[in-house]
């Protein structure tokens, strides 16, 4: 039997790889940097056999042509590369993605599965700085975060659940981590695809139909029009969600509709899915995993709330 041995949630900016000079005077970006490099330090002490990195997808790998809800990457892995972030082939362990994408059918999902998967920044940021090196195998699952309709924040709860059980099902003895990218509280400049209203809201639209061949073609206009964004940082909703990770219990989360979510910490906080499911998948009958806060800070560059978060098994798990 495979078992969970650690999670680490992680927010991403590819603004920290292209931009670093125009922030290195902010104590809130050292700190993120900082706690990546902490997180990073017991991600190898933890010795995974085996990483699942559940993310994002922002329109470079998957598109409105096609949009699951959950996707697991069972074959060849590429990154986009866009950004500084790591390009190419990514090692993969295809016998564990493959036994979780029937794990979760066995449970009553129906994930979308790729033999030819391209991930961005939303998979690979978290890559390039927890596990550098590359020299660990990686199952990345994209959670759809940014096209309406999105799975509900209590359905990616069950999903992480169901990641659990099909590790454990899995039949073999490997030592895997979870890694959850993404959030914390930020909006994005982007439109509902059913609701493009201005000039910009058509062309990302257009970018989001018509990219799969072609995304890099859109890239210059498109990061354009995100560097122009205002920030929209809730703090106080970042430290909130950071102490529930520390109690390992997000009950008071999951019934938030979109649009709570939206309004409190912006669009861009639905990427919270992705450490909702890092947390369940961590959660056990013996007990809720045990959180700690790494590093937060607000960074109006990045237009994102930076936080890192560790969280470990429950201890009665791990002695059972």
């Amino acid at each position: 039997m495979s078992r969970l041995v650690l999670g680490i949630g992680a927010s991403h900016s590819t603004l920290m790889n292209t931009h670093w000079a125009e922030v290195d005077h902010l104590p809130a970006a050292h700190r993120f940097r900082d706690g990546l490099a902490r997180a990073r330090d017991a991600l190898a002490a933890a010795r995974p056999d085996a990483v699942v990195v559940i993310g994002s997808n922002h329109f470079r790998g998957m598109f409105l042509d096609l949009m699951p809800a959950f996707t697991v990457g069972v074959g060849e892995v590429n990154g986009a590369g866009e950004a500084g972030t790591p390009g190419g082939p990514l090692p993969v362990d295809t016998d564990l993605a493959r036994g979780l994408v029937d794990g979760l059918v066995d449970d009553g999902f129906d994930p979308a599965f790729s033999l030819r998967l391209t991930v961005d920044h939303g998979v690979t940021h978290s890559l390039q700085h927890l596990v550098p090196d590359l020299d660990v195998p990686v199952v990345p699952v994209v959670i759809n975060m940014f096209a309406p309709p999105l799975p509900s924040l209590r359905r990616c709860h069950a999903f992480g659940a169901a990641l659990r059980k099909a590790v454990h099902g899995d039949g073999r003895d490997k030592r895997i981590a979870v890694i959850a990218s993404g959030g914390l509280s930020h909006r994005l400049p982007w439109p509902k695809w059913f609701a493009a209203l201005s000039d910009d809201d058509r062309f990302l639209v257009r970018a989001w139909l018509n990219g799969r061949t072609s995304w890099g073609e859109y890239e210059v206009r498109r990061r354009q029009i995100i560097r122009a964004a205002a920030p929209d940082i809730n703090e106080a909703f970042d430290q909130w969600f950071l102490h529930l990770l520390e109690t390992g219990d997000l009950s008071e989360l999951l019934d938030r509709t979109d649009e709570q979510i939206e309004k409190e910490a912006g669009n861009g906080a639905h990427e919270l899915r992705a450490w909702i499911a890092m947390t369940a998948a961590l959660t056990s009958p013996e007990g809720l995993p045990t959180g700690r806060t790494l590093a937060y800070g607000a960074v109006p560059d990045w237009l994102t709330g930076m936080g890192v978060s560790l969280l470990t098994p429950s201890p009665k798990e791990t002695s059972a």
